[in-house]
């Protein structure tokens, strides 16, 4: 098949590239080069020679009308990323993550093409705080946090309707979406957007929602990439991770080589056509353990995180995937363990440049008022 990746430059649609290229595949490239994320404005290294690359940006119709010409199939990876930037850098946000989607959409809605399947990158952060269960109310979706409860220090979620303890659950793709950024809201209209149009026009298409994605190739000087990234940066640097809250926080950590074997599933497979999935690894993991356990795997276990007791507006507390869906519909199964991930991770960053910019960054966000 031929295959465009938007953001194909980046963190994971290189990955998805390499991929490709290996089972046969025509793969083109599409990629604006965000200077934030590649800060020479270069095509990186890693990118796979066997590729052809267009730089080009996907709000650019004309540009991504031809990068469209003979093309099978869409993995949709253009985006800002970042929840805090995003809450600040609003019209941007919008204007790449939904603008830009919602011109691919319209291309494939009103001009001829050769298109069988589109999977698109969507994301955990459009539920906002996961699922839990209440003894007394049964599964409940998590609620934003009182303001008065994170005041004095208390960091967990308690139930909306009884407000009592809560114990965290797996998080179903029928759990009612709570987003609580604009990075958050764009990335679930991006998902919204492509499911409808093609189920409007019989495009099969399908949405995987992507939780904290960590690997090999993230980058290493922008701040508001992932925390496992951000955390590498600071250790690599001899420098403490910063972690809000009291640590316990725990999200759902997932290889980036299991994320490409999903998209995959997704372009080959037809089960799961015109629906969202969740792709995660299935286990939460406390926010503090990641760093402790990045320091001990880079040699450094006397670099300890630096454990603020402070929040960001907009945190959640929990959140892992249920998979039950994804391996149903496309036999997804996770296969790189937490530890095995982090050290693939921790061996790319020993050769990878690292400039650690979390400090401006965490300044940005609290002049802002949202630290």
């Amino acid at each position: 098949m031929n295959i465009l990746i938007t953001g194909g430059a980046g963190f994971i649609g290189s990955h998805i590239a390499d991929a490709l290229v290996l089972r046969g595949h025509t793969v083109r490239i599409f990629d604006n080069l965000d200077p934030q994320v590649h800060p020479g404005g270069n095509p990186p290294s890693y990118l796979n020679p066997r590729a052809e690359f267009i730089k080009g940006d996907v709000r650019d119709r004309a540009a991504l009308h031809k990068a469209l010409d003979g093309i099978n199939a869409v993995f949709h990876h253009a985006a800002a990323v970042g929840v805090g930037q995003s809450q600040y850098k609003v019209e941007h946000y919008t204007d790449v993550n939904i603008r830009g989607t919602a011109v691919l959409m319209d291309i494939l809605a009103n001009e001829p093409h050769a298109v069988r399947k589109v999977v698109v990158a969507s994301s955990m952060s459009s539920y906002g705080e996961g699922e839990y269960v209440c003894v007394r109310c049964g599964t409940v979706k998590g609620a934003m946090r009182r303001a008065a409860d994170l005041e004095k220090g208390d960091w967990e979620n308690y139930c909306p309707g009884c407000h009592g303890r809560l114990t965290v659950a797996a998080t179903r793709e029928e759990a009612r979406r709570t987003p609580n950024s604009i990075y958050s809201i764009a990335k679930m209209a991006q998902e919204d957007i492509v499911l409808n149009i093609g189920l409007t026009y019989g495009i099969p298409s399908v949405a995987l929602r992507y939780f904290n994605v960590y690997g090999p190739r993230q980058s290493l000087s922008n701040p508001y990439t992932g925390v496992s990234a951000i955390f590498m940066t600071r250790i690599k640097c001899g420098n403490r991770p910063v972690v809000y809250e009291d640590g316990g926080q725990s999200r759902d950590f997932v290889s980036v080589d299991d994320v490409v074997a999903a998209n995959l599933l997704a372009l080959e497979k037809s089960g799961a056509d015109y629906k969202a999935l969740n792709i995660g690894c299935g286990v939460p993991t406390p926010i503090r353990v990641v760093a402790e356990t990045l320091a001990r795997l880079h040699g450094r276990p006397d670099i300890e995180p630096q454990i603020t007791g402070t929040c960001r507006k907009g945190d959640i507390r929990h959140c892992y995937a249920d998979l039950t869906r994804a391996r149903k519909l496309l036999g997804y199964t996770p296969a790189v363990n937490f530890e095995e991930g982090m050290k693939r991770l921790i061996e790319w960053a020993r050769t990878a440049d690292a400039n650690d910019h979390f400090d401006a960054a965490a300044k940005e966000l609290s002049d802002k008022g949202l630290a």
